[in-house]
Order: C-alpha cells, then structure tokens, then sequence
C-alpha cells in the first residue's frame, strides 16, 4: 500500500462535501498543482540566490534556447512580448555583462543579443539547480514509470492544447 500524503487528506474531506467528486481526478490535479508551486518555489529561491530577477532569468534562458544569440524581435516573440518591451530587459542585462549587443552579420542595421560567459555561467547555475531538484524529485520513480508518467501528461496536455 502506497503511503499517504497531504492531497489524501485533501480528497477525503472534500469527499463528503462533493459525493460526486472523482478521488482521482482531485488527487491527480492537486498533487501537479503542489508540484508546481514547489517548482516555483526552488526557481525563485535559486534566482534570489544568485541575484538574478525572474524576468532576467526567462531572458537569458530564451537566449541560451537559441543557441546563445538571437535578434530583440526572436527574444520578444519567445518570451510572447512586445518587441519594444524586451529592451529593457537586454539593458539591465547588459548591464550586469550577462548579454551584449553586436552589429548582426546578415544586416548591418540590425544588432544580435549575445549571450557572455557570465550570462552563461548564471544561466547554467539556475538550470544545474533547478534540473537538480526535478531530477531527486522524480527519482522516486523508476527510469520506466517517469517514460509513462511523461506519456500520461502529454496526452493530458493534448487534450488541454485542443481547446
């Protein structure tokens, strides 16, 4: 028998409150809804510690995403932001030496977004932490039950996706 946790308990009291209430629909919504708030919760405790605001972070892990360089309008669409908004974002990075701006090779008047060895290495930082904890939480599952586990929420996210 599996042991309880705290979403057990959740369910059992709502159960008399909603006779109707599918235990398992409750348990598995709540359980990814208490994941995720840990999640954030590791994600803003990780960027706190390395003085790197969240809005920065999702900057330079969209930058990273496209292989360390990438037009403002890449960025902005990435990040699903105005064009114009991004800029403050790359000064404050700038700033603090985590991305630079160069002449683009393919249009002159164009400039590219770079990220630096420092902007890297803060990138790399946040992700070996975060990867770090989603890695010890599911290794409570086994190689195989995390391929179905990832399998059972794509189909779930598809079905989300479709409306």
């Amino acid at each position: 028998m599996e042991p309880r946790d705290r979403v057990d308990d959740h369910v059992d009291r709502w159960l008399p409150v909603l006779p109707d209430l599918d235990p398992d629909v409750e348990g598995a919504v709540t359980r990814m809804q208490h994941l995720t708030a840990h999640l954030r919760r590791t994600k803003e405790r990780t960027l706190q510690g390395l003085a790197v605001p969240p809005h920065e972070f999702e900057t330079l892990h969209a930058l990273a995403g496209r292989g360390g360089r990438a037009t403002p309008s890449q960025l902005a669409s990435d990040l699903g932001m105005p064009a114009n908004s991004v800029t403050g974002r790359l000064d404050a990075l700038s700033r603090r030496d985590h991305i630079r701006r160069t002449p683009s090779p393919a249009d002159r008047r164009r400039v590219d977004v770079e990220l630096t060895d420092a902007g890297r290495e803060t990138w790399r930082k946040a992700m070996n932490a975060l990867g770090h904890e989603e890695e010890r939480l599911l290794g409570a599952l086994t190689p195989e039950e995390r391929r179905q586990l990832s399998g059972l929420l794509r189909r779930v996210l598809l079905r989300a996706d479709a409306t």
